[in-house]
């Protein structure tokens, strides 16, 4: 379960403290666009129903008010850490395929079941995945298939998800895919294959009182 949770953390948006949210004045390369991966647009809207999604899971699985907005301040970079996750997936995708790398449904429903036995039940693992990774439980078995991904293209390198060798392959991905960040949203780092924040002078912080994601 360490490996798993390991990659699973490289590979999701990761749970942080509030931080500032942004806004940005000035004229988009791909107006609509909140990233663009080898030539297909995230859009803007894709990445809001995304959030939406695990907000949603968050208020069904904490109804107590006070709850859910601990659970909002918990994870008050959300918008950024799911674009980061929706950008790496492609990049991932792409490393798998140039190495002839597949995984089946059946790899898929293998490893759930495995882990559905060490969480405790079905219900157990899917709100352990998305209070720890921010993976709600309609988006689980397509994170399962990510993660069995990154683990078949590191044995196809002789390698882990934690050396070297398998995040030069993201790496390459990543640069034949050319990914472009709305600047909003930060830049792309494509040798760490991360997202990170943008250094531009029109760029203006904005922190949200609530800690909720701001209205983009």
């Amino acid at each position: 379960m360490h490996r798993r949770r390991r990659t699973a953390l490289l590979l999701t948006a990761a749970i942080a403290a509030a931080v500032p949210l942004l806004t940005a004045c000035g004229s988009d390369a791909h107006p609509g666009a909140a990233a663009v991966v080898g030539g297909e647009r995230i859009t803007v809207s894709q990445l809001e129903n995304r959030v939406e999604e695990v907000r949603e899971a968050q208020r069904a699985a904490v109804p107590d008010e006070a709850q859910y907005q601990q659970a909002i301040a918990r994870t008050g970079s959300l918008t950024r850490d799911t674009l980061h996750g929706m950008v790496l997936d492609r990049v991932l995708e792409r490393a798998a395929r140039d190495a002839g790398v597949t995984v089946t449904d059946r790899d898929i429903q293998q490893m759930r079941s495995g882990l559905e036995q060490q969480a405790g039940g079905a219900e157990a693992l899917e709100a352990a995945w998305l209070q720890q990774y921010g993976i709600p439980p309609q988006r689980l078995e397509a994170n399962l298939r990510l993660q069995l991904q990154a683990q078949k293209l590191a044995q196809r390198l002789g390698t882990d998800t934690s050396r070297p060798e398998f995040w030069q392959a993201l790496s390459e991905a990543g640069k034949e895919l050319d990914v472009d960040l709305n600047p909003r949203y930060g830049d792309w780092d494509v040798e760490k294959s991360s997202r990170v924040d943008a250094k531009t002078p029109w760029v203006q912080d904005v922190t949200a009182a609530s800690g909720a994601p701001a209205a983009l």
